[in-house]
């Protein structure tokens, strides 16, 4: 199983040193990969009719293909993911060209988180559609692959029309890896049909018992195996109890996950120098 880390922006200065040296102590820990979560703006609570989500306008967020371009540069080996970028909020040849860009940058070290989101604000306010943002989002997964894939696609679909035209340069890797994120049963029946990874949103494999077991079913019904997929769950390094670590990661790794990525934000950690430290002492309790 592949460790990796959440780059901790909601609890990070926008500076670049100091970004770039998270990266790069991640990168001589040992850890395989540094995932990136995406949100464009943030929602005043106090605005006419309130605000629930977890994230307001005060905590702050990096767009991931800008973040992971800049970092290509200062490391050598580490893989990048999004986790996830909300793809029915973009516009999908645009992003397709970015992420053709961004692999070619990081010579193929990128993975590409993808799904749905749950921010109706974001979506309005990048005039897009919140109401069938699943249907589009299988019809961009067939788009991209297409362009990553051929120098001229010809596509006609219900949300896109390319006339013969392509990207050029293509992706270093034909296609790039897509894994979706979510578990709600459209999900899971998405990964089951189109996706390259899973990104479970459980604490423990346990948890999860139910949604893999759907899975599988669902693999099966396509002709995959559940082998066929990579998995990667996120585990909280706020529980601060090493027997914890090793219990929740051997019990994903039991189940067949591939990756396991860290996420340091919410230990009441205040400082670059402490987020680094934090992944210094997990890398050392875990063998990394």
């Amino acid at each position: 199983m592949k460790y990796g880390v959440v780059f901790p922006q909601t609890e990070f200065p926008s500076d670049p040193e100091a970004i770039k040296s998270f990266a790069q102590a991640a990168e001589e820990l040992g850890y395989h990969h540094l995932l990136s979560y995406e949100h464009v703006l943030g929602v005043n609570p106090d605005r006419e009719g309130g605000w629930s989500g977890p994230y307001t306008y005060k905590d702050p967020f990096q767009e991931p293909i800008g973040l992971f371009s800049y970092l290509a540069g200062v490391t050598q080996k580490l893989e990048f993911i999004t986790g996830i970028v909300i793809l029915p909020q973009r516009q999908t040849v645009l992003f397709a060209k970015q992420a053709a860009t961004l692999d070619i940058l990081c010579q193929g070290r990128l993975r590409l988180g993808v799904g749905l989101g749950w921010n109706e604000i974001e979506y309005q306010s990048l005039n897009k559609n919140f109401h069938n943002r699943g249907e589009r989002f299988e019809e961009q997964i067939q788009v991209l692959r297409k362009l990553w894939t051929q120098p001229l696609v010809t596509f006609e679909g219900k949300w896109h029309a390319i006339p013969d035209a392509g990207l050029n340069p293509l992706p270093l890797q034909q296609p790039i890896p897509l894994w979706f994120g979510g578990h709600a049963d459209p999900v899971l029946r998405r990964v089951a049909k189109m996706a390259d990874g899973w990104l479970p949103n459980y604490h423990t494999a346990q948890d999860a018992a139910e949604p893999l077991a759907k899975l599988k079913a669902y693999l099966s019904e396509e002709g995959r195996r559940f082998e066929d997929i990579g998995m990667e769950p996120r585990l909280r390094y706020s529980h601060n109890d090493e027997d914890h670590w090793h219990e929740v990661a051997e019990g994903w790794k039991n189940v067949g996950a591939t990756h396991m990525t860290i996420i340091t934000m919410g230990a009441g950690l205040k400082t670059p120098d402490d987020h680094i430290h934090a992944i210094q002492h997990f890398a050392k309790v875990m063998d990394i």
